[in-house]
């Protein structure tokens, strides 16, 4: 999870009205004047705009939450936003400091871009026995019975999650035993016909593959995405999987579109 926050206001007290919720929800504080917007990288990262007047007048909270979300970050308004502010960001306006304290919270859970890899709830889905999946992201997809070779096509009669909600075990009225994977369901809302099996080392030599197609180097990959070298070194390598939003940037530095790295065509 990202282990900060960019604060964007001309208050100087407004950020430390911020950083006490922040911070017991594990992440810090980074403040910057409005006018520095331009010069702070925001991609794939999450924002709070002060939308009081002496920060940002009505045109200029347009602008800069439209700028945001084409950067890729998640945007928080505080304060009173017109109605297409509050599209733009999808509703995440903290409207009074009492809210402050729910909304840190929720931002602590939108900066954790490992959570679409994880389940938040595995159910069967209402009028049938198909299984209804719901990711950490809020994403879902409706799982169609027989899930796979294993599923019998019986009543679900448990369904247990892991430790670390990376999986689910469903157990089925005949005895017999199923596994669902978040990393799956997530490939799965893709719509990616004939996608890879998103596991670091196939993800990693995909990449390197589309790469040298290219013509690049990792740094020249590194000088387009701003990702340190050191880091694309170890996505290639297998040593971590990167996130959806952090593969979509390496993907457009490349110069394909994302579903063709998750295809193996």
């Amino acid at each position: 999870m990202p282990s900060s926050v960019t604060l964007f206001s001309a208050r100087p007290t407004f950020a430390n009205r911020w950083r006490g919720a922040l911070e017991r929800n594990g992440l810090t504080l980074r403040s910057h004047s409005p006018s520095e917007l331009g010069e702070v990288d925001i991609r794939d990262s999450v924002c709070i705009f002060d939308a009081s007047p002496d920060s940002f007048d009505e045109d200029d909270l347009l602008t800069a939450t439209g700028f945001a979300r084409a950067s890729g970050a998640t945007a928080f308004v505080h304060g009173v936003a017109e109605d297409v502010v509050d599209e733009l960001v999808a509703g995440c306006v903290i409207r009074t400091d009492a809210d402050m304290e729910r909304a840190a919270l929720s931002i602590a859970r939108r900066a954790d871009v490992d959570r679409c890899r994880r389940f938040e709830f595995v159910t069967v889905a209402p009028g049938g026995n198909d299984v209804l999946a719901i990711l950490g992201d809020g994403h879902s997809q409706l799982l169609k019975r027989p899930i796979n070779a294993s599923d019998d096509g019986t009543d679900v009669d448990t369904i247990t999650l892991s430790d670390d909600a990376t999986r689910a075990s469903l157990g089925l009225a005949s005895g017999a035993a199923l596994e669902i994977h978040a990393i799956n369901v997530m490939q799965a809302k893709t719509g990616v016909p004939g996608s890879i099996p998103i596991d670091g080392s196939r993800l990693g030599a995909r990449l390197r593959e589309l790469r040298l197609e290219a013509g690049l180097t990792q740094a020249d990959v590194a000088r387009r995405t701003g990702i340190h070298r050191p880091n694309i070194a170890r996505v290639e390598a297998g040593r971590h999987t990167p996130s959806l939003e952090t593969l979509s940037r390496l993907a457009s530095a490349i110069g394909v579109p994302t579903t063709r790295v998750l295809s193996e065509d």
